[in-house]
């Protein structure tokens, strides 16, 4: 299995996730839930590519 693969995950979390996050009543560091969702996703995109990035042996070439 690709270690790509992993960038569908943000993908799958950011549409599909919406749809069971959109609420707004829990208060979750000041903002309302679908935009701290949102924001959390945008964050742990960055993780994950990150991961990718580390563990793609297209960037080893170097080391």
């Amino acid at each position: 299995m690709s270690i790509r693969w992993l960038t569908m995950v943000p993908l799958l979390g950011i549409f599909v996730g919406v749809i069971f996050a959109n609420r707004v009543t829990p208060i979750v560091l000041g903002m309302p839930f679908l935009f701290f969702y949102i924001v959390l996703w945008v964050v742990l995109t960055s993780v994950c590519l990150a991961i990718v990035y580390k563990l793609d042996p297209a960037n080893r070439e170097g080391e």
